[in-house]
């Protein structure tokens, strides 16, 4: 097993962080991992430590993982700390020792999926077009005000569509500060798609024993086919907005996608 981070009489730390991407089928990871008798993982899914709740302290941090036991692993997935500027430099600070995992879908089904996700919830009164184009002015100043441990930026958290499919400028924040041994990168459709390779890299990756994969199902939070009826010339606009995107996904990783 890993190298259990640093302990203390009021808990333990987290052995492996998800880091995202939103809608990447992160709920889907959390439910497979859960199911590992050798894992531990909060059962309230986003955990938000080094994103939203900074200021409760590290006490209150432990504290999400106070029932683990001794011989397993503990990890939370939180798909937001992959976007948020500071959680790179905070999860180096208090666990740097941790394993990071990273499911990359997509990034133009990835930014539709968010779309209507957030319409559903009520968190997006604009459509499509206009929301996309209103992005850059919503984020305006967010990194800012996300450099205080209490910092919140709701358009950075809700209405960050393009964003957060530019993974590009993403994980090189986590590559800077991290070895490549501790990070995973996978592709969230290989989950859905090559389930049983997936979860033995997995469980290799983590270092927890082999494990028969559990049912996976459908994948969770998946939305009502919105997405089908977006028109293949807003499809286009936007894989030419994220072609850089798509150009450092296979330069890096190797990964392409199919013509969505």
């Amino acid at each position: 097993m890993l190298d259990q981070q640093v302990q203390c009489m009021d808990g333990r730390l987290p052995d492996f962080l998800g880091l995202g991407v939103q809608k990447g089928g992160t709920t889907s990871l959390q439910r497979l991992l859960e199911q590992h008798p050798g894992a531990f993982l909060p059962a309230a899914k986003e955990v938000h430590f080094f994103s939203l709740h900074l200021a409760e302290g590290d006490g209150w941090y432990r504290n999400q993982f106070a029932t683990v036991r001794a011989e397993q692993l503990c990890g939370e997935i939180t798909p937001y700390y992959l976007f948020h500027p500071q959680a790179p430099s905070r999860v180096k600070a208090l666990v740097p020792l941790a394993r990071l995992l990273v499911l990359l879908r997509d990034p133009v089904e990835r930014v539709l999926s968010q779309f209507f996700h957030s319409r559903r919830l009520g968190l997006e009164l604009l459509e499509l077009e206009a929301a996309l184009a209103s992005e850059s002015q919503r984020l305006v100043g967010a990194n800012a005000v996300l450099e205080a441990a209490e910092g919140r930026h709701k358009s950075h958290q809700e209405h960050s569509y393009l964003s957060r499919s530019r993974y590009e400028e993403q994980l090189p924040r986590w590559q800077a500060l991290f070895p490549d041994a501790q990070l995973l990168v996978l592709l969230s459709e290989d989950l859905f798609k090559q389930s049983e390779a997936v979860w033995t890299r997995l469980l290799s990756f983590l270092e927890l024993d082999p494990w028969p994969l559990p049912c996976l199902g459908q994948p969770a939070n998946a939305g009502r086919g919105e997405a089908m009826q977006v028109s293949p010339a807003v499809r286009l606009n936007l894989k030419n907005q994220l072609q850089e995107t798509y150009r450092w996904a296979e330069d890096q990783y190797g990964f392409t996608w199919d013509e969505p």
